[in-house]
């Protein structure tokens, strides 16, 4: 029996695996298909990189997985070892897909619209498949997480507040007009991460109904270094009295949160709501180790 449980879980982590890699080779293929050619850039590490990549002439791949090296730390330490190992897998798959099609023909030229339009799609639709499976394709966004939790601002804010200072960086490479269709680029891309990913920034708030209350916030505060808070609630047909727990959490941090959900009741009642602020409270957390 132990078998047969262990294996789906096994094979459910590859295939999240697998998506990251995909998500980071579709982001290199709309960089150096689209973006690129056209003097368009990327934010966040990435967009660094690329503007790096153009003054020094060291391969772009090879400057993505350098400069990304302190932030899979920083997401190793504040959002936890598997977000790291996929951030990895993923950030690889992009540095050797800008390597590997680095040649390969421009699919659009000339026509700025569709440059930023179509390459900000494809960019934002590779990093929301890496975000979905738990995996980060640029450092940024672990770096706004971080600073969210010691900063008042939201990290949507601080992500546009970091790529403020990418794009003006990038305006000394690609002139003004290039840093502004990297902005627009960027924008749709964060677009259709959201709607891929189900929206990085801020936060959501789970409602849990388990026959093991105390185990799981013991082990939500153990393992994601969250508190949780108890509601007494009744059963509107069984009259049984039940601790709903609510936990508010980072949305990077719901991949984590679902496999200790399932890992100690399966059969627990979970609901799941978008917040749209944080404020006050104790919402700033330990490391996970």
């Amino acid at each position: 029996m132990k078998m047969g449980h262990k294996k789906p879980a096994v094979l459910k982590k590859i295939q999240r695996g697998l998506a990251v890699i995909i998500g980071g080779f579709i982001t290199a293929y709309g960089l150096e298909a689209v973006l690129i050619p056209n003097g368009v850039s990327d934010g966040g590490v990435t967009g660094l990189s690329i503007v790096g990549s153009e003054l020094v002439g060291l391969p772009l791949g090879l400057l993505i997985a350098v400069l990304n090296i302190p932030f899979i730390y920083l997401g190793y330490k504040q959002i936890g070892k598997s977000f790291a190992i996929y951030s990895v897998l993923g950030i690889a798959s992009l540095a050797f897909g800008t390597a590997v099609m680095h040649s390969i023909p421009t699919i659009i030229e000339g026509d700025t619209l569709l440059v930023t339009v179509v390459g900000g799609i494809i960019i934002g639709f590779g990093m929301g498949l890496a975000l979905r499976n738990g995996g980060a394709l640029d450092g940024f966004d672990m770096l706004a997480v971080l600073l969210s939790r010691k900063l008042p601002f939201g990290t949507s804010d601080l992500i546009l507040f970091l790529n403020t200072f990418v794009f003006i960086v990038v305006s000394t490479v690609f002139g003004l007009q290039g840093a502004i269709l990297s902005g627009i680029a960027y924008f749709i891309a964060s677009k259709v991460i959201h709607i891929v990913e189900e929206g990085l920034s801020g936060a959501k708030s789970f409602k849990i109904i388990t026959r093991h209350p105390e185990i799981m916030v013991e082990t939500i505060r153990n393992r994601l270094g969250r508190g949780a808070t108890y509601n007494l609630v009744e059963g509107g047909y069984s009259n049984e009295q039940y601790k709903e727990i609510t936990c508010v959490i980072n949305r990077l941090e719901e991949s984590k949160l679902k496999e200790i959900i399932q890992k100690i009741d399966p059969s627990a009642f979970i609901m799941v709501y978008d917040v749209a602020e944080v404020q006050g409270g104790n919402f700033k957390k330990h490391d996970i180790h």
